[in-house]
């Protein structure tokens, strides 16, 4: 039998859940990492100074969607929306794990700047939970629209010979983008081109914060 949280457990829950979130190497990956089958590559200084900004961006990525997933599940009013955000929150972990492993091997680290975004996710993402399923799920397909471009342009800057990173970036790119298909089949309601313009005008704030801080 499947015990009933209360709203306290909850927070309890997504507290424990930030944690493990923020705090390097807490969070632990389910599915391995596409780049570990890859061969390693000498970069010069360049390159790698260049992929470390963008895998960089790529983290906080995962943790904005960790937490925007973990507060829309908080306030998400029927039981299998709240389901499909907590799978799609278990799937950003191996993304999270994966983005900070390559981060490690390039000698670089996670932005400084991560709690302030989860805090800013998770609060849009329980807002929008509140407001209604069908605003919820809309919300994730445009956010993941958003993510998805992102991720294509940083495969198109990565330089051939980094396999490793261009592994990882494209299995999240089809993760992200199935993400993103389940929410509009699942009801999610289809934002407008000016609402996905002000979300792309929101998100160059963390990506140009993020690529060197």
């Amino acid at each position: 039998m499947q015990r009933h949280l209360s709203f306290v457990d909850k927070l309890i829950s997504n507290a424990d859940q930030a944690l493990r979130t923020l705090v390097p190497s807490a969070a632990n990956s389910i599915a391995p990492s596409p780049a570990a089958k890859k061969d390693h590559t000498e970069l010069s200084a360049q390159e790698q100074k260049h992929i470390t900004g963008l895998m960089r961006i790529n983290h906080t990525g995962e943790v904005c969607a960790q937490a925007l997933y973990q507060g829309q599940a908080l306030t998400a009013k029927l039981p299998e929306v709240r389901e499909e955000m907590q799978q799609a929150a278990q799937e950003e972990i191996d993304h999270l794990v994966w983005c900070e492993e390559r981060l490690k091997q390039l000698g670089g680290r996670t932005s400084l700047l991560n709690p302030i975004f989860y805090a800013a996710s998770f609060s849009i993402g329980a807002a929008a939970g509140l407001v209604g399923d069908k605003w919820s799920l809309g919300f994730v397909a445009a956010t993941e629209d958003q993510v998805c471009k992102h991720l294509t342009d940083h495969l198109e800057q990565l330089p051939e010979s980094d396999k490793k990173s261009r592994a990882i970036l494209e299995q999240i790119l089809e993760d992200e983008a199935e993400h993103g298909s389940k929410a509009l089949a699942a009801g999610g309601h289809q934002f407008s081109a000016t609402a996905k313009k002000l979300m792309t005008a929101m998100s160059k704030v963390m990506t140009q914060t993020t690529y060197r801080i």
